[in-house]
Order: structure tokens, then sequence, then C-alpha cells
């Protein structure tokens, strides 16, 4: 009969070792900034039905059409953040960007009438938020990419 017996052995002799700990260790760096690709998507979909939860959809058309498309678009980069996030790092910029359009927008997009005081404290939070999004998603993604450098 055959000896047949499992003993123990030591993991450190494993001849995938490096290999495992390497992809253990990605796995372990991704969960860090889904809460804030999470916080990304939300503030996306609250920017795209902002104008009819604050009830300016009659007032300022301009404005409307400017939360909607601007929210989807923050929406599916949060969900690009969350899928692909060393693809996307580049455009944290980009929302941030948006962050800041969004603070200016009551005056720039609403030109020939003046925006009511609840659009505009509206706009500079939902801004001042995705401004800060923004800021905290390219700083977890910056960390991650300089401990895997």
């Amino acid at each position: 009969m055959a000896h047949v017996s499992h003993r123990a052995g030591d993991m450190g002799t494993h001849p995938d070792i490096a290999e495992m700990r390497a992809r253990y260790a990605r796995m372990m760096d991704g969960p860090s900034g889904v809460a804030v690709d999470g916080l990304v998507v939300l503030a996306g979909l609250y920017l795209a039905i902002s104008p009819y939860v604050v009830h300016f959809s009659a007032a300022s058309h301009e404005l409307v059409v400017t939360n909607v498309i601007l929210g989807i678009a923050i929406a599916v980069l949060g969900l690009c953040l969350t899928l692909a996030p060393a693809r996307m790092f580049g455009l944290t910029w980009a929302m941030f960007a948006t962050g800041v359009f969004l603070i200016i927008s009551p005056w720039v997009v609403t030109v020939g009438h003046s925006a009511s005081r609840g659009i505009i404290w509206n706009q500079v939070v939902i801004g001042a938020v995705t401004c800060l999004l923004a800021l905290t998603a390219g700083g977890v993604m910056g960390r991650q990419r300089r401990r895997r450098a």
C-alpha cells in the first residue's frame, strides 16, 4: 500500500508565491476607493435629478439641461472609476473642473435672468461636493499607484 500522508508544507517554498502575493495585494488595494466612487455616482445622480428635487425645472430650462447632462456624465465617471480605476484615474481632473463649473453655473448659464437663492445654493453645494470627491478620488488613486510602484 502506498503511503499517502498530507503533511503541512511551508507556503514560502511554493513556486508561485510572488505572483500570489502580488495578486492578493492588488485585490486588497481595490476596495479602498470604492466608497468614494459610490459617492461620486450618487452625487452625479443627485445632480441629474436636482432640478426636480429643488423645483427649478420650470424656472431655468438651461440649468435643467446642464444638470441632467453633467449629472449623467459624473455618474458614468463614478461607475468607470469603480470598474477600471487605473484607466480612469486621469479623468478626476475633469470631474474637478465640472465641479468648478457647477459652482459658477448659476451666473454663467442663466444669462438674461437671475437664478433664485435655492438654485444658487444647490449648484454651489453640489459643485463643492463634486470638487471634494474629485480630489479625494484622485488622492486615493494616486496613493494606490505609489504603493504599486
